[in-house]
């Protein structure tokens, strides 16, 4: 299904239509430029990177893909175990931060890159009863653990990480590690709404590129979201199927999300 299918960014008076990619770029070990070439054909507002890069002049390869894809680093990398956030000018930047989950002996750490960002909130915002501040959202970027009780029990956290963020609007994205019919998978869409199960668009599997059979990687919205649509993107402009199996090893997940204005608290 071709991209222009999904809705592109704006801002009305009544709601605010965001792009949200979720992406697992394992270090940016593979090719960069294919990397930055699906990253820009999607026009995401919001990046949820997994696997950003966490070790030598990390700072520098986050500054090189926030550059090459025309937007702005906003949190995440090593700070975070791995998990990143880039966003771009549209978002206002309310505010970031990283958490490190509990070590488990013997596993690799994980963690959280979490942001509140404001969209349509600037001068020209007169719409709405948002009176000018703009429509709020909590994001999280996450990677789970593959051992399955760890992940589940990190799932639990996700889902208190996001309630103690007390934002109208709030969405989770990651690389799972499980499947829809696994346990934290579940226990994440139970109380949250995955959003290809919701409104379907694209495909579905994202892991691996060049076969992919498995969905492990999902955008998930709170109530209140209206999500437009949800899924692997086909038919970017200017990205070969190539390009997506060079890039990294699994694919990406887009998503369109419709934020309607709401009355301050």
């Amino acid at each position: 299904m071709p991209l222009a299918d999904l809705p592109r960014s704006t801002t009305g008076p009544d709601a605010a239509v965001v792009r949200v990619l979720s992406y697992n770029i394992r270090s940016m070990r593979d090719d960069r430029e294919a990397l930055a070439r699906v990253i820009r054909a999607c026009a995401p507002d919001v990046v949820c990177v997994q696997e950003a890069p966490r070790f030598f002049r990390w700072r520098k390869a986050a500054a090189w893909l926030a550059r090459e894809t025309g937007l702005v680093y906003t949190t995440g990398g090593a700070t975070a175990a791995g998990p990143m956030i880039l966003t771009s000018l549209r978002a206002q930047v309310e505010h970031a931060e990283d958490t490190l989950l509990p070590r488990v002996p013997g596993l690799h750490r994980r963690g959280f890159a979490t942001a509140v960002l404001r969209f349509g909130g600037g001068h020209r915002d007169t719409g709405g009863p948002g009176n000018g501040n703009g429509v709020r959202l909590g994001v999280v970027s996450c990677h789970l653990s593959l051992a399955e009780a760890e992940r589940y029990d990190q799932a639990g956290m996700l889902l208190d990480h996001l309630t103690a963020l007390d934002v109208p609007y709030a969405i989770a994205a990651g690389d799972i590690n499980d499947r829809p019919d696994g346990r934290a998978f579940r226990r994440i869409a139970g109380k949250l709404r995955d959003g290809w199960a919701t409104e379907p668009w694209g495909s579905e599997a994202t892991s691996t590129p060049r076969d992919p059979r498995r969905r492990i990687d999902a955008v998930f919205a709170s109530e209140g979201v209206e999500i437009i649509g949800c899924g692997v993107p086909a038919g970017l402009p200017g990205v070969a199927d190539a390009d997506l199996e060079a890039a990294t090893d699994h694919l990406p997940v887009l998503a369109a999300l419709r934020l309607p204005r709401v009355a301050p608290v």
